[in-house]
């Protein structure tokens, strides 16, 4: 069974397209996220869904 964090991210309607996409790109380098889900409503804005797996460190010894 996964795990997953969530995080949502909105981003203002002012926001160019490769604005957004340096935005996500840089999470997922960066902050090991991936895109979930994008909404784009009518007025510009962006609703982002991002997750990531959690990663439970095992004790070994």
């Amino acid at each position: 069974m996964r795990e997953w964090e969530t995080r949502t991210v909105h981003l203002p309607r002012g926001t160019s397209r490769n604005e957004a996409r340096a935005f996500l790109v840089e999470q997922a380098e960066l902050g090991h996220w991936e895109l979930r889900r994008l909404r784009l409503y009518a007025d510009g804005r962006r609703k982002i869904e991002l997750r990531r797996r959690v990663i439970k460190a095992v004790r070994t010894a």
